[in-house]
């Protein structure tokens, strides 16, 4: 997409530069061709508008036509269902990661929707020209891409929402004196429950704790509902082909749950590509972030940017894989390397690990190079 809109500026000495601000209610929206500049709000959603303000600026400034309208807006609520309505208009539309936008430092920052699209409008006119370290471009997946995402991330908020009716249920019960493990039995059990003095338990936290007792059944019902349908479809899938068939090709390893390999493959093998390595660990987060300024010089750890998911997966699976896969060449480099460092030295070894692993499975993928030293599960 970068190469694309710089591409064409160059070829177009006249065009159109869009910047929005999007809202629940309504868009801020700055038009400008680099000389003359229109502030207009349109209600949130409005395409129609949109597209009117563009003709409008048209008009006025006497664009031609063919002239081409670049635009862009920060990721957040409204994802991207706004970057494809707008490619399918004609208009050449980039989605920008927030948190690489660079802000004054020097004192206490305004902020107002008004400056905030100004700013926005002024670093477009900048990326389009060339200047690529303006900001970060978000990598926007297909429809059918994102679709695939759904399942895996309904399947965390379930189990957080699971979490939360276990605690309220235990707090509930402390505030009685009582402290006890939940069954299976736990609604049969609340017949029987006494506080700290013998006495039964009210009527109203009863009936409280049974309600919630439900909600958690109906939580932990769906949850296994999606495990079943991850199964299927993990069974049905044909060893390397498509992104379950690579969730199955990610299983053959040692260590490597199914779990795991959907989280991977949905989240980042099934859709984005890679050039080298560099790009791969700038994508997890799991990059270093140097600081070297005239004597100073040290290392600020990971940057931690990109998908949290991944990388919070990445850590798990590579405790799993110094147990599991204790003769590899990563495990080896672990113990050597980190082992005898104590528990902080580990923690950081740890992310070593994280990094090179989600390399060699990266290459696993692509190529069908095995892990140096890694074992695959025994054929069933």
């Amino acid at each position: 997409m970068s190469a694309t809109l710089q591409e064409a500026c160059y070829e177009n000495t006249t065009a159109v530069y869009m910047a929005l601000e999007l809202s629940n209610k309504q868009w801020k929206v700055l038009i400008g061709d680099g000389h003359h500049h229109r502030h207009k709000t349109v209600v949130a959603g409005d395409i129609a508008g949109l597209l009117e303000q563009i003709a409008l600026f048209r008009a006025k400034w006497c664009i031609p036509s063919e002239a081409p309208v670049f635009s862009c807006y920060e990721a957040g609520r409204d994802g991207f269902w706004l970057h494809r309505c707008l490619l399918s208009h004609g208009v050449k539309n980039v989605v920008v990661d927030s948190s690489s936008i660079k802000v004054d430092q020097r004192a206490r920052r305004m902020k107002t929707d008004h400056l905030d699209v100004k700013s926005l409008h002024g670093q477009l006119i900048r990326y389009v020209k060339g200047d690529d370290d303006v900001w970060r471009v978000v990598h926007v997946p297909s429809v059918e891409d994102e679709d695939r995402r759904r399942l895996y991330r309904e399947r965390e908020r379930l189990i957080s929402e699971q979490g939360q009716h276990t605690n309220r249920i235990k707090s509930l019960l402390v505030l009685h004196g009582i402290r006890m493990e939940l069954r299976k039995d736990f609604a049969e059990q609340l017949d029987t429950l006494c506080q700290w003095d013998g006495t039964p338990l009210p009527a109203e936290l009863r009936d409280e704790l049974r309600r919630e007792w439900h909600r958690r059944e109906q939580v932990q019902a769906q949850l296994k509902e999606l495990h079943e349908l991850q199964k299927v479809r993990i069974e049905a899938a044909v060893c390397g082909e498509g992104p379950e068939g690579l969730i199955k090709q990610l299983m053959i390893l040692k260590s490597v749950g199914w779990q795991s390999a959907w989280s991977l493959v949905m989240e980042l093998f099934g859709w984005r590509h890679f050039r080298n390595r560099r790009e791969l660990a700038g994508c997890t987060g799991l990059n270093p972030s140097p600081y070297n300024s005239g004597d100073s010089e040290r290392e600020q750890g990971i940057s931690k940017a990109g998908n949290r998911r991944v990388r919070r997966i990445l850590i798990e699976l590579a405790w799993l894989w110094l147990r599991y896969q204790p003769d590899s060449a990563l495990t080896r480099w672990f113990n050597e390397r980190w082992a005898g460092q104590g528990k902080r030295g580990r923690r950081v070894g740890i992310v070593a690990v994280a990094r090179r692993l989600v390399i060699a499975l990266w290459k696993y993928l692509e190529t069908g190079e095995i892990p140096a030293g890694a074992v695959l599960k025994p054929a069933v």
